[in-house]
């Protein structure tokens, strides 16, 4: 058995859904990166514009890297309610379904090191490193040349057989493997990704402006939410999946059995008012070991506060955000004004 047949083994023992290997070659994808940057399309996550050099040439990173070995992590969890549904109650919040369990970044990396550690008990000594959405490291495209998915018209990472709703994690090693063949393109026609976008995100099919996305409104700017998008949120406090949601290949998705991946603390089906009234005490004990504490408290009352914007007309909204309004920062305070304006006008 060749080594590469060894490795998928050890990765499917070690339950990961799926294992692909590819070549550090991504010249292909070297045009559209830059292009993505130059249009500006990443907003202020600044830190795309560095080491890009690392970022499409794997050795630049990892020193003698050969081969990439890429993994595919289900994440889909079991919910209180139809994630539909929930975008059709506005007095509930939204999280992206990633987010509704624990964070998976130790997760993942945790077990790629012990995925490694058995690669080297039998192709012996290697040079390595293990990455999670941590480093300067094109995951999306190496996973698509290692034939774990295409990328979708909305840029993530599609099967046939099992949908978007996947984690990927990677291992940059000097071992020469045997590589696997990309997937064809099974996107076709469909246009539902980019129709659904709330907030025409998806400027042209394959290219995502990061700044008008959700996902990034919500999760990685820390500053004011342009009020042109505001309304487009909905209820949707942390991330987005509409384009997900719509996309006909993730009826194939299974649900997850990591139980670190099924949502806490009532995520799945819980009030706006009720995280409105988490102090950040609250937050900060209840979003332990979460994505979402990342974002801060700050930003986590921002979301919500535009989401209560948002809501049906409710006296009770109104009051609780002039009589909480002095307690909060000016950031807040900024976000209620405009909350407090879309809640008037419905009286």
């Amino acid at each position: 058995m060749s080594n590469s047949r060894i490795i998928k083994q050890i990765g499917h023992e070690l339950g990961f859904q799926q294992v692909g290997i590819t070549d550090v070659e991504l010249d292909p994808h070297h045009r559209h990166y830059a292009q993505w940057i130059a249009r500006n399309f990443h907003g202020e996550m600044t830190y795309m514009e560095r080491n890009v050099e690392m970022r499409l040439h794997p050795p630049e990173l990892v020193p003698n890297t050969l081969s990439v070995i890429c993994v595919r992590l289900d994440y889909l969890p079991t919910e209180q309610r139809d994630p539909m549904d929930l975008l059709d109650h506005d007095s509930l919040a939204y999280i992206s379904r990633y987010a509704l369990g624990r964070d998976y970044h130790k997760m993942m990396r945790k077990r790629l090191q012990k995925f490694a550690d058995r690669i080297g008990e039998i192709c012996g000594d290697m040079g390595y490193r293990v990455f999670t959405d941590s480093a300067p490291v094109l995951e999306k495209a190496l996973a698509a040349k290692a034939g774990i998915g295409w990328q979708g018209k909305h840029s993530n990472l599609l099967h046939r057989e099992h949908g978007s709703w996947f984690f990927l994690g990677e291992i940059y090693t000097d071992l020469l493997l045997e590589v696997d063949a990309p997937l064809a393109n099974h996107c076709g026609r469909c246009t539902s990704c980019i129709d659904i976008c709330p907030t025409a995100a998806i400027v042209e099919p394959y290219w995502v402006d990061a700044r008008r996305c959700i996902s990034y409104l919500t999760i990685e700017l820390r500053s004011a939410i342009p009020v042109e998008f505001r309304a487009a949120i909905g209820n949707r406090i942390y991330g987005c999946d509409d384009c997900q949601l719509v996309c006909p290949w993730n009826r194939f998705a299974k649900y997850s059995s990591e139980a670190d991946f099924q949502p806490r603390h009532g995520l799945d089906n819980i009030s706006l008012m009720e995280c409105y009234r988490w102090s950040e005490a609250d937050f900060m004990q209840k979003m332990e070991g979460s994505a979402i504490r990342r974002i801060g408290y700050q930003c986590w009352l921002r979301n919500i506060v535009i989401a209560l914007g948002n809501a049906g007309h409710d006296p009770h909204i109104l009051s609780i955000l002039k009589q909480d309004y002095a307690q909060h920062s000016g950031f807040v305070q900024h976000h209620i004004d405009w909350a407090i304006q879309q809640q008037s006008k419905l009286t």
